[in-house]
């Protein structure tokens, strides 16, 4: 058995430290260790997109990244997100366009979907349905999503985040 060693990260903004055993998945800790159920354990291999986190503005899996790899980093979880009102208006619009059903994917969508529009501002449906190519949802057939995203794009193009029409499918 291997000794837990002590990890300093920042999640979501607050810098802690902790023990980790050395191959405890940066999702497991999240959500054993710090009740940030938010981060999903779908699948467990990378393929799903649910355990979605921003490791210093990169979404990665944290399934598949150890805490221990996470020490040093700035980690944001949807909780974090939310919180902060940054994906206030990709909840919205995920909420007016039925972009969620069971909820189980919505998290790891909603992470995807800050990183893309924060890589780039205006991404055509093309581009939105790549980056949501590593999220599986087994609800919502994936339109409802990528309109949500495109109507978020197009809000904070015009300078309109609290817009109405992301409350209401176009």
């Amino acid at each position: 058995m291997t000794a837990a060693v002590p990890v300093t990260i920042t999640i979501n903004g607050e810098t802690l430290t902790r023990l980790a055993e050395p191959r405890e998945t940066l999702a497991d800790f999240l959500r054993r260790d710090l009740g940030l159920t938010g981060t999903h354990a779908g699948c467990e291999m990378g393929v799903c997109g649910a355990c979605l986190v921003m490791l210093d503005g990169v979404p990665v899996h944290a399934c598949l990244t150890f805490a221990v790899q996470a020490g040093g980093a700035a980690v944001e979880t949807v909780e974090g997100l939310s919180e902060s009102a940054v994906i206030a208006d990709l909840q919205r619009a995920f909420h007016g366009r039925n972009a969620l059903q069971c909820g189980f994917c919505t998290p790891g969508m909603l992470v995807t979907a800050h990183g893309l529009l924060t890589r780039k501002a205006m991404p055509s449906r093309e581009e939105i349905r790549d980056a949501l190519s590593g999220n599986y949802c087994r609800c919502t057939g994936y339109e409802a999503i990528v309109d949500a995203i495109e109507a978020v794009a197009r809000c904070r193009a015009a300078g309109e985040t609290a817009a109405a029409s992301l409350e209401e499918p176009a």
